[in-house]
């Protein structure tokens, strides 16, 4: 149940960071936020009309893994995939937040995406993360067509930002219960109590070979336990009462984001990051879509039929918990089968399976 509770405050957490911070910051620092900001089209401007029959706000946040970075430790292939995808909404009356994590591994008959400033691609089957190599754009056209819900702004943060964020805190306390190593995300920590630099945070968030069955589903609960391990220390003392640390989080975070330009102002966000700073912890719902293997490939994943009944509650501004995948799971912990392989059946009855949330709890300490 702990588990439950920590995720639900991980987007409270770090809604209060980003507005308490902005409100402490000089004028002429918010002068020089501003101006790291940086925006892309949400859509195409021929986009067919805009979904109808939601209320409320729905924000789809990208992680991406860009290869366009002042970094060249990710590779130099170009282009863009998005590493983490969450479609969240915030109720009508902003008393409400419902988070959906899809995961990068799913495939779908991808939409056509006109060029918006990163090439256009054609409709195709494939798998959502790679639409971020057209531009956000293309990833809220694919979202919109999974899930059949309208959406009003995408942030998106890169792993360069990444990095800075934990390095301008002064690194990331963590608990390992044994040593993780990964070649592939550049992971080798030792076991027990460490301060990790910023390139260490982030392989620990990439990882998928060091944890679970090595997939990206069971990577899921672990990235959210890094995630709210970074939330904790940005709220902490020791970077709220440090200008230096407060202020150059502040600026990692804007240096890293693209936004949609209506949310191209800090007033933007410091407005939308009040709002959902506002929203009791017990009203916040943080889950992974259902899902199935996909029938092509059991590498991958397709949303379940539970994952159509979430998506329809979302868009009409009900609490997801009131469907029958959110009701038989309840707290995600006690719902879901014990088994280390979940089957397809077990991963349609409980969004977070028991494997992803032995994971998330042990991965830091505290």
């Amino acid at each position: 149940m702990e588990a439950k509770y920590r995720r639900r405050r991980l987007t409270v957490g770090a809604a209060a960071v980003l507005a308490v911070g902005l409100t402490v910051t000089g004028i002429a620092a918010v002068g020089k936020l501003q101006g790291n900001l940086s925006s892309a089209p949400i859509r195409a401007e021929d986009a067919a009309p805009a979904l109808g029959g939601e209320s409320g706000m729905n924000l789809l946040i990208l992680g991406s893994d860009t290869r366009d970075l002042d970094s060249d430790a990710y590779g130099d292939a170009g282009g863009a995939r998005s590493d983490a995808m969450v479609l969240a909404h915030l109720s009508a009356d902003e008393s409400r937040i419902d988070a959906i994590q899809i995961p990068r591994d799913t495939v779908m008959e991808m939409p056509a995406c006109p060029d918006t400033g990163s090439g256009e691609s054609p409709a195709h089957y494939g798998a959502v993360n790679s639409a971020l190599n057209n531009g956000p754009s293309c990833s809220v056209a694919v979202v919109e067509a999974l899930s059949g819900v309208h959406i009003d702004h995408f942030v998106e943060m890169n792993f360069d930002g990444f990095e800075a964020m934990v390095e301008a805190m002064g690194g990331l306390p963590v608990c390992l219960p044994e040593a993780l190593q990964d070649p592939k995300a550049n992971l080798d920590l030792p076991a027990g109590e460490q301060t990790v630099s910023g390139e260490d945070a982030l392989a620990l968030a990439r990882t998928r070979h060091a944890v679970g069955d090595g997939s990206d589903i069971a990577r899921m609960g672990h990235q959210q336990k890094v995630m709210s391990a970074i939330v904790q220390r940005a709220k902490s003392a020791e970077v709220l009462t440090r200008p230096d640390r407060l202020y150059g989080f502040l600026d990692a975070v804007t240096s890293s984001l693209t936004v949609d330009p209506e949310l191209e102002s800090l007033t933007a966000l410091a407005s939308l990051a009040r709002s959902a700073a506002g929203v009791e912890s017990g009203e916040i719902t943080f889950m992974v879509m259902p899902w199935q293997e996909d029938a092509r490939d059991p590498n991958r994943v397709v949303p379940s039929e539970a994952a159509g009944e979430v998506f329809a509650r979302l868009g009409a501004d009900e609490p997801v918990s009131g469907s029958e995948t959110g009701d038989a799971a309840g707290d995600p912990a006690e719902s879901a089968g014990t088994g280390d392989s979940a089957q397809p059946a077990e991963a349609d009855s409980a969004p977070v399976p028991e494997r992803e949330m032995r994971s998330a709890d042990s991965t830091m300490c505290g």
